[in-house]
Parts: C-alpha cells; structure tokens; sequence
C-alpha cells in the first residue's frame, strides 16, 4: 500500500471541531488511471490563468464560449486609433486602445474559469506585459509571413468559418443566416472576424510544422517519473489555537489600535449601482413566422444532407513534408498499427481523432483532393500521403456507414423549428441594433426604457461578486452575474450598453447609475468582530510559541510524541502521516498542506506551518524517504515522456515565435505600458 496517510489520533472530535482534521487519500492506482493524472498535473501547472486569458485574444473566443463583448469592441481594429503606443512591430502599432480591448477579452475569458479575478489582479500578476507581447508577436508572424509568401488563402478561411459549431444550423452544418446572426449578436463585422481567424490560421501554418515529431528522450523523462513514486513517511502534530488561554481582555485602547492597524479587513471594497432592463423576444411587435415555401426551399437546399448519404470515421496525422509523411505510411504497411506510428511521430489519439464526417464536410477541412481520396479507400486502410495547405496528411480509415434519406415530410417540423429561431435571432438582432441607434444618437437609459415599453432593475450598491454588503438577504437574479463584468469595467459616465446574455436570444440595457466609493466600516458596528479578531490573533501567537518551543526540543534530541507531551498545554498526539508524490495528484482532491510540506523537506528535518484561519499551527517531522521506481510502471514513462514532448513543442513554438519578432522588428515602450496599466487597474474590479 502507498496510500496518503494521516491516520487515526486519539483526539480526532477535537481535531474535526477546529476544522484541521486531515483525510487520507485511496491506496494504490491502476495504471490507466495514474497516466490520466499525470497529463492533467502537467496541464494543471502549465495553465495558470494568465495563460487561459492569453489564450483568448482573437475574437473567436467570443463566439466559441459565447462571452459577452465588453464596450467598445467594435473599435477594434489594426494598431491605429488614437492613443499612446504600447508597442511598435516593424511599421505597425499597437495602440493603448486596442491593448485595453483585448486585455478586457483576455479577462471574460480567465473569469469563466475563475470568476474570482479581477482585472486589478490581471494587472498585478503580469497580465499586461504577457498580453502586450502575444500580440506583438502575433502581428509579426502575419507580417513576417506575408514576407515569406505564407498565406491564408479566403477558402481556407471558410473552411475554418464552416467547421466553427456556433455557426452550424439544426441540420449541423454550416448556415449563412446564423453566421450574420451571431456576429450581429456579439457586435463583431465580418472583416474583423476574419482578420483574427486568418492571423489565427497563419500562426498555426508557421508554428506547428516547426515543432513537427517533438519528442523528449526517455532518459530525460525517466528520473521524473521516478520522483513521482517517491514515498515520504513522518509526523503530523498540532496546537490548536482553541486550546489557548484567552489571556487578559483587551483595553479600549488595544482595541482602536487593532482596528486602525487592521483598517483594510474592515474596508468594504467600492460598489456600483446597477439599473438594467431585460430585451428579449417579448419586445419582438409578433413572433417571426415560417411559410410552406420557405420549408421547401431550405429541404432542397440542403438536399446533400438529406438525401441518403456515407459516413465515414477517421484518424489523421499531417506531417510537415513528404519524406516523414512516406516513412509514417510505410510503418503502417510493414504491420504497426496507426495508432502505434502517429504515437511515435508525437501524436496523441486526441489529437489524430477526426470523428464521423461526410465528404462535403471533410472537403470543407482538408480539401477535395484529402477528401476524394479518403472516401475512396476501404474501410481499415489508410490513404497515400495527400499534400495540402496545412501539409501532407494521412488518414486511416477507421469505419463505414450508410444514412438512409430522410423525405420533406420527416424533417418538416425540424426545419421550421430551426427556421424560426433563426427568423426570432434575426429580429432580436435588429432589435438590438436599433436600441443601440437610439443610444447613439443620445437617448438616455430612460428614453430607451420607456420607448420601448421595458421593466427596469435597479439593484442596491453590490460588490463584483454580486453580493450587496449593506443588504445581505438580497439575492441577485441569475442575469446579473453576466451585467456585473460589464458593469465594474466602465463608468457612471458612460452611456447605457447593450449586454449580450446567454446563447444571444437574450440582452440587457446597462446603465451604471453610481459608484460608491470604498470605505472602513464603523469601528462601532463592528466592535466585537474587532475584538474576536484581535482575541484570535493573541491566541495565536501563543499557539506559535508553544509550537516553536516543541520544535526546539525536537532539534535538541527529544523525540516528536515526547515534546508535545512534555508541553504545558495539553495537546492531541502526533499522527502518522505519508504517502507515494504520484498519490497526491488522485481524483483532483486538494491535498492537506502539511502533508504537501513533507515532499519539501530533508529526511529527520522538523518544520513549521500555519494552519488556515490562524486555527493553530502544524509541526511536520520528516522521518524517512523511499526512492521510487519508474521501471515498475511502464505506462507512467510513457504518459510523462508524452506530456513532456508537448512541452517541448510549445517551447520550440515560442523560441521561433520570438525569432519571428527579433526579425520583423518589434520593439516595447515602456511608459505606454505603465500608463495601460494604471488606467485599467482603475478601471478593474476592486
């Protein structure tokens, strides 16, 4: 058994009272399991939220998740209008205003992981600078292949429009009304759609050949795998805070030191006033309606996709040139598997895997001649290697089947069903539109509203959060969540928005009505909460001393269990504690931090760690270490060595994107930046 351990103390009621019980963690893993685990710990690190925000930058973003469009991204455009300059990149610039949009669109996108961040944290982490230089490096690969006669040419533009889901009808495939519907509904033009999707083909044109067949050695991979089965064995003690003596009750004048030296914890953050109105197909004049004829045209139409039909399901590799691309089919035809030959070029099922596709919709991926050729071989061979735009591709063919045509009077209600939303989508959209035309042109939030016939909402001062400080019963309709980003990222000022809320069939007219600027809470409302705090943070203290003066006889000989004994407050036992590293990635629990301490510490060393909310403190005794033995778990090798060479391939990604920017000519200014900065961190969440 190498199950985490912090096993049964005498004392455990006590423990489980002061929130600082310890639960163990399963016995050993199967090996499926343990190669799954690995690869989502290594993403796990590799994935902080400034890079999920980074990854966000484009505008496809908004219409993959379906993020609302923060104010104003409409301006978006190349590096011009107006403004400091944050970057020059051969002779283009990007501008303080851009800069400020997408850093907006970076964070919508880190808040639908992590809601909790606000953009004053996006600032203090780094955020600023990580996003100022993707996208320095973005706009010189567009130039940089521009001058390498790299393009992306329009039909293979359409071909990525045409395999995005947002923009697919009932029928599953590509529809031209939801296309204009969508981007109507994120306030995005058509140019500037394929201005992001062709930078975003480009990229992946000149980046991913260049790390092709990335694979990291087995002997580099090895050790650390090894590391991994490491197991650690030791003690776990604690001193509770509850278990001290309160001591003498604090003065009047103990107490207003502590409140001003403490002010911050007693500060509520600034508020907002929010006044909004739903806008949604109840305002439409008569609900959009579909005629016989319409059906009809839209059935012949798409006559291919109800017409009987083949199916196929495949597996793809694309290598970058035609040498690997013979070497990988004739391992296949000596006899290795698919899977096994894409596994050694560096591919992983997920990223051979092409799933059922029709010919037509192949066709839209690849190209005719991938497409001819894959619908041509028989089912469990593979293709001879196709060149396209994206390289020579393979592909195997992993089953057959035969849809049976589906007649008019099948599919009737379907297609009308589809119609119509699509019918509702366009009058919403239109609806909007002349919302915002009445904005423009200098309607306020109130002419709008009552235009319009609309029921506004106006909330009590609230915290990002949504929750309202001065009228904690009250409960934020489920609509705000998505008004409150919007909300904090603009001013009493401005004039009122149109949010997009959901799947786009339902919007919101925003106004801030007022801003309550942050302030202490009273000391004299607040006056036995200060003193409880101020009790906690004395008994804490004495906590700690108590602990330090058990660690020092630990240092000087005496046993763990004897020290704690010998103290003058009676304490719980030590508990045994330990476990295999590999164990504390199981299941995605969060692992107890004093046991996470012991896989930092020297063996026979002793250390210290706060519990949370000062409930006392934990004395952490390493007793021993066991070397562990990748050699044993082959599959764990594997999974890391695979992990590792997808790291190394985005390392080599970013060394050729850096080149990329050293030749084109880009260069940072600094002032732009601190003052894009200040300005958004003013603007942020507080």
């Amino acid at each position: 058994m190498h199950a985490l351990s912090f096993a049964g103390a005498p004392n455990r009621a006590m423990l489980e009272g002061a929130s600082l019980r310890l639960y163990g963690v399963a016995s050993d893993l199967d090996h499926e399991g343990t190669e799954h685990r690995m690869i989502s710990f290594f993403r796990r690190a590799l994935s902080s939220w400034i890079v999920l925000g980074l990854l966000g930058l484009i505008m496809i973003a908004f219409i993959v998740t379906g993020v609302g469009t923060p104010s104003g991204l409409g301006n978006i455009g190349g590096g011009g209008g107006g403004g400091d300059t944050v970057a020059t990149i051969g002779k283009e610039r990007l501008s303080i205003n851009e800069a400020t949009q997408r850093a907006r669109i970076a964070l919508q996108n880190i808040q639908q992981q992590q809601p909790e961040v606000t953009m004053a944290a996006f600032v203090q982490q780094g955020g600023v600078e990580g996003l100022v230089q993707q996208l320095a490096e973005t706009k010189a690969i567009e130039q940089w292949a521009g001058k390498q006669g790299i393009v992306a040419s329009k039909r293979l533009v359409d071909g990525e429009i045409a395999s995005l889901g947002a923009f697919h009808g009932l029928t599953g495939k590509f529809d031209e009304a939801t296309f204009r519907s969508v981007l109507a509904q994120r306030q995005i033009t058509e140019a500037q759609f394929r201005r992001d999707l062709t930078a975003d083909v480009l990229r992946r044109q000149i980046l991913v050949p260049v790390s092709g067949g990335t694979r990291a050695p087995e002997s580099l991979v090895t050790p650390y795998a090894s590391l991994m089965l490491e197991s650690r064995r030791g003690l776990i003690g604690i001193v509770p805070t509850e278990l001290m003596p309160p001591g003498t009750p604090p003065s009047e004048a103990d107490i207003g030191s502590w409140y001003k030296g403490n002010i911050a914890r007693y500060t509520i953050p600034e508020r907002r006033v929010v006044r909004y109105a739903l806008i949604g197909k109840e305002q439409l004049k008569a609900p959009p309606q579909v005629t016989d004829a319409e059906i009809a045209a839209f059935y012949n139409a798409n006559a291919a996709e109800y017409g009987g039909k083949q199916i196929r399901s495949f597996s793809q590799v694309v290598l970058p040139d035609e040498a690997a691309a013979k070497t990988f089919s004739a391992k296949v035809k000596a006899g290795k598997s698919f899977a096994d030959a894409a596994k050694d070029a560096g591919f992983s099922p997920a990223d051979t895997a092409l799933g059922e596709r029709t010919q037509a919709a192949l066709t839209e991926l690849a190209s005719a001649d991938v497409a001819k050729a894959a619908f041509a071989a028989a089912d469990g061979s593979i293709t001879a290697p196709i060149k396209s735009e994206l390289g020579w591709h393979i592909l195997h063919v992993d089953g057959i089947k035969t849809v049976a045509a589906k007649p008019l009077s099948a599919e009737r209600e379907t297609i009308a069903a589809s119609l119509a939303k699509q019918k509702t989508d366009e009058a919403i959209a239109n609806l909007i539109a002349d919302v915002e035309d009445q904005v423009a042109d200098g309607s306020t939030f109130d002419d709008v509203v009552k235009a319009r016939g609309l029921t506004v909402v106006t909330t009590p001062p609230l915290l990002p959060t949504g929750a309202a400080p001065e009228n904690p019963e009250w409960q934020a309709p489920p609509e705000l969540q998505v008004l409150l980003k919007a909300a904090f990222a603009g001013s009493s000022d401005d004039d009122p928005t149109v949010e997009t809320i959901g799947n786009g069939q339902l919007h919101a007219l925003l106004k801030i009505d007022r801003v309550v600027p942050s302030a202490p809470i009273p000391l004299a409302k607040i006056r036995d909460r200060v003193i409880a705090d101020l009790m906690i943070d004395r008994t804490s203290a004495r906590a700690k001393a108590v602990a330090n003066a058990i660690i020092a006889k630990v240092k000087g000989g005496v046993a763990l269990p004897a020290a704690i004994a010998q103290s003058d407050v009676k304490l719980p036992p030590p508990q045994p504690a330990g476990g295999r590293q590999l164990d504390m990635m199981q299941g995605g629990r969060q692992v107890p931090p004093p046991l996470a301490l012991m896989f930092s510490m020297k063996a026979g060393e002793t250390k210290l760690l706060e519990a949370p909310d000062k409930k006392g403190w934990f004395i952490v005794k390493l007793d021993s270490i066991e070397k562990g033995d990748a050699a044993s778990m082959p599959g764990l090798v594997q999974s890391t060595q695979g992990e590792f060479s997808r790291m190394m391939a985005d390392e080599i990604q970013q060394q050729f994107s850096a080149a990329i920017a050293k030749d084109v000519g880009v260069s940072q200014h600094t002032a732009a930046i601190t003052k894009l900065k200040r300005e958004l961190s003013g603007a942020g969440n507080q």
